[in-house]
């Protein structure tokens, strides 16, 4: 059941994480991912069979490409989302390297219908904003909270963005799962047991 007090209050809040995003510069969004991506592999603790699923940007999301390459280039096996309908969960499929990517909606790019699929154990979130609590707001769709749901394994949850787009508090409905880590161009924060 969705508490509409706390659907009426994130809604509130996508529109002030749009406006922090947005403001943004194309030179402040550009080094802020490569100081992300930085981050990611000095401060995440990441093993040679984790399988990492990770993002391609839309609109102004933080740019998780700069993360995509150095995955590839050490031979990481990665998955990208593809949305296949609404109320349905992200399908994860493998992008091998050298394989190419097509137009997968919303903007996005994904390895063909074709490519095998597989559980992360690593799972490199956009988002529109976040708190102190580690709490994400998406933009209300529900991908990631569905496929959270539908999987065997426990993913670490590392969200991306900049630090523009820390917001006070966000409320957490039941079905929300909070990140384990975030990475701004500010440093890394870990939360839950990983704090």
């Amino acid at each position: 059941m969705v508490d509409e007090n706390i659907e009426n209050a994130k809604a509130a809040l996508r529109l002030e994480a749009h406006a922090a995003r947005a403001g943004l510069s194309p030179a402040q969004r550009a080094d802020a991912a490569a100081t992300v991506a930085d981050l990611f592999f000095n401060e995440i603790d990441l093993q040679v069979a984790d399988v990492v699923a990770a993002y391609w940007r839309i609109r102004d999301e933080l740019d998780c490409q700069p993360i995509l390459v150095r995955l590839m280039d050490s031979n990481q096996t990665v998955v990208l989302p593809v949305v296949l309908g609404p109320e349905q969960p992200l399908e994860l499929r493998v992008w091998e390297q050298g394989a190419s990517l097509y137009e997968a909606g919303f903007g996005t790019l994904a390895p063909s219908e074709l490519a095998p699929q597989t559980e992360p154990d690593v799972i490199i979130m956009p988002l529109l904003g976040f708190d102190s609590q580690g709490t994400r707001l998406g933009y209300g769709g529900g991908y990631y909270d569905r496929t959270l749901a539908h999987m065997k394994k426990s993913p670490k949850l590392i969200g991306l963005a900049f630090a523009a787009q820390e917001l006070d508090s966000i409320p957490r409905d039941s079905h929300d799962v909070p990140l384990d880590a975030i990475i701004t161009e500010a440093g890394v924060r870990h939360f839950g047991d990983n704090a």
